[in-house]
C-alpha cells in the first residue's frame, strides 16, 4: 500500500529526528548523557514544517536558539517578519513549507560548514522530492548556495532561474535575502520586501514551466536565457 504525500513527509521526519550523522548532533554515549551543554547548540533536530501540498517551499540556513527550543524552523524574530511578508502577499504561514539546509543548530549559531551541509543535503533532497514544490525560495546566501554555488546574492536577489538539480530534476529557484539580516539593516529591509512581493507573479509563471519564466511586470528581471546556459 502506497504512502500518500502527508504521511511519507511523518515517516521522513521520524527518520530525521533519530539522525545522528555529523558532529552537531553525536550520538549519545548513554541516554543520561547530554550531548552538549544546555544552550551550546542542538538539542534536537528541526525538520521543517507546512502542508506536504505545498507550491512554495522556503529554505532557510538552519535553526537558531527559539527555533531548537520548540522544534519549529523560522519561529524566533526573523520568523515573525518572514509571517509579515506573507500576510502582505496574501499567503498564510500553514500554506507554505518551511524547511533548512541545516536540521540542526550549528554552536552560537555560527554558519553551518560545508560537512555538515553535506549530511543534511540527503533530507532536504527527500522532502523536496515528496512535497514537490512549483517554487523554491532561498532564503540567505547559505541556502541560495547550496543550490547555485556559482551565483552572489547580491547579484541573483529577486530573479527566478531554472536549474536540473540532481536527484529532484528541474526547479524553478526565486533566491531571497534572509530575513535575519535585513531585520536591522533597512536597505536590505526594503530590497527584501520588495523582492518578496514578486513571488505571486513568480509562482503563477513556474505553473507554466513552458512560459516560464516570461514576465513582465514592473521591476522584475529574469535572465532564464543567459541561466541556461550557465547550468
Amino acid at each position: 500500500m502506497s504512502l500518500n504525500k502527508q504521511e511519507q513527509l511523518i515517516r521522513l521526519n521520524k527518520k530525521m529526528l533519530a539522525c545522528s550523522q555529523c558532529v552537531l548532533r553525536p550520538p549519545r554515549v548513554d541516554d543520561a548523557s547530554p550531548r552538549v551543554e544546555a544552550g551550546e547548540t542542538c538539542t534536537q533536530v528541526v525538520p521543517g514544517e507546512g502542508p506536504a501540498e505545498a507550491e512554495i517551499m522556503f529554505i532557510g540556513e538552519g535553526p537558531g536558539q527559539k527555533e531548537d527550543e520548540l522544534g519549529r524552523p523560522f519561529v524566533g524574530a526573523a520568523g515573525k517578519f518572514l509571517d509579515e511578508m506573507l500576510e502582505n502577499i496574501n499567503l498564510k504561514r500553514e500554506e507554505v513549507y518551511i524547511a533548512n539546509v541545516v536540521k540542526c543548530r550549528p554552536p552560537g549559531n555560527r554558519d553551518p560548514l560545508p560537512e555538515e551541509v553535506e549530511s543534511c543535503w540527503p533530507w532536504l533532497l527527500e522532502q523536496i522530492k515528496i512535497i514537490d514544490p512549483k517554487l523554491i525560495v532561498t532564503l540567505g546566501k547559505h541556502s541560495l548556495e547550496r543550490f547555485l554555488p556559482a551565483q552572489k546574492i547580491s547579484q541573483i536577489h529577486g530573479k527566478a532561474l531554472r536549474r536540473e538539480i540532481p536527484g529532484v530534476g528541474k526547479r524553478i529557484l526565486y533566491a531571497l535575502y534572509h530575513p535575519a539580516a535585513a531585520l536591522y539593516n533597512g536597505a536590505m529591509r526594503g530590497v527584501l520586501i520588495s523582492d518578496f512581493k514578486k513571488i505571486p507573479a513568480v509562482l503563477e509563471a513556474a505553473k507554466k514551466p513552458k512560459e516560464f519564466p516570461v514576465i513582465n511586470s514592473p521591476g522584475f528581471e529574469t535572465e532564464v536565457d543567459k541561466q541556461e546556459r550557465l547550468f
